[in-house]
């Protein structure tokens, strides 16, 4: 386990998406993430401006019981590589060296926001999931016995549609949980059926490489919408109408709207296809969860839709997908105690 160090506290963390910065607060070894706000991205230039806004509202809050923090973790929507950070779905940009002399840190860690979210699953309670046909997720904290992170149960995955797509897993190792960062949702997307192939060729028309992303996630379900109703337009006649994807949803949920409800059916499916190929290349046997803040919105239509069907339908592993649970992570904070625990094991190796 990992050693606190009293002299890196208060820990400042954030999950940075491509829409909102969620920032939360570690006052001392041993204390729960708090302090949680919401920031819109859109509203500032950059980290360091939505840092300062929070640290400025917990200054006031706190009073005289505040203290500058010393640590910090932020969790990124995009590729972690040297000191340069850009976003692939927002306009931030920044220098980490920058940010972490801007904030007066001794320590600034980056990682990928599924890299942080993966951390988390294995601390995951009941009350932060909702299981598929009663099959619970791992038990929280059960890392086991020896090395390599092979043995059944020690590997677990998250798959994510937010802004983007994310995917993320985590390895039980005898020092502990060991997140894997990756960017599988720019993975290519596959079709399992004829609609889907008519639908994929049909969003080829517009981009060349249509990846996971490109559909399953918020900046994709408008797409996925439009082409499906041109799709299934050749016979109705009745033209995809531009919808965001919070107007999709809600149409679909009120049952205001039928291509709206085939739209988020369609989704579904894809997703579960698309969880079965994640769970199958890192060998999930833990669990497959999905993250993200989209099918929490949708969670009785994703529990009553084809995604298990789909997850499963892998031919002669099907089988082996059957004995893997799925879960949808109903916290949508959890990233951030994902990052907690990054510090910590940082600390822990004294970097």
């Amino acid at each position: 386990m990992p050693v606190a160090d009293s002299a890196s506290y208060p820990r400042l963390l954030a999950d940075i998406g491509g829409t909102h910065a969620r920032f939360g607060w570690v006052a001392a070894a041993g204390a729960p993430v708090s302090q949680v706000v919401h920031l819109s991205a859109a509203g500032f230039v950059g980290p360091v401006q939505a840092a300062t806004a929070y640290l400025d509202g917990l200054a006031r809050q706190l009073g005289a019981a505040y203290r500058a923090p010393r640590r910090a973790a932020f969790a990124v929507a995009t590729v972690v590589a040297g000191d340069q950070i850009d976003f692939t779905n927002s306009h931030w940009a920044f220098s980490r060296a920058a940010v972490q002399a801007a904030l007066r840190l001794d320590g600034l860690l980056l990682l990928n926001d599924f890299e942080s979210l993966a951390l988390s699953l294995p601390s995951l309670t009941p009350a932060q999931v909702r299981t598929h046909g009663g099959v619970g997720p791992l038990a929280a904290g059960e890392v086991g016995s020896g090395g390599g992170g092979s043995a059944d149960g020690r590997r677990l995955a998250v798959v994510g549609p937010g802004t983007g797509l994310g995917v993320g897993a985590v390895v039980g190792t005898r020092q502990g949980w060991v997140a894997l960062a990756g960017e599988g949702g720019h993975a290519t997307l596959a079709a399992a059926n004829p609609l889907e192939s008519a639908l994929l060729a049909c969003v080829r028309q517009q981009y060349a490489h249509v990846s996971a992303e490109r559909l399953l996630s918020g900046i994709g379900l408008p797409l996925l919408h439009q082409s499906l109703g041109q799709v299934l337009g050749l016979a109705a006649g009745q033209p995809g109408q531009a919808l965001t994807a919070a107007q999709i949803v809600d149409a679909a949920e009120a049952g205001r709207d039928a291509a709206c409800g085939q739209t988020l059916d369609m989704f579904c499916g894809l997703l579960g296809g698309f969880a079965g190929n994640v769970a199958l290349t890192l060998g999930a046997r833990g669990g497959l969860y999905i993250g993200g803040g989209i099918v929490p919105r949708f969670a009785d239509r994703f529990f009553a839709s084809a995604f298990r069907e789909r997850f499963e339908a892998k031919g002669r592993f099907r089988d082996y997908l059957a004995a893997i649970p799925t879960a949808l992570i109903t916290d949508t904070l959890v990233a951030l105690d994902g990052a907690a625990l990054a510090i910590e094991q940082q600390v822990a190796l004294g970097e």
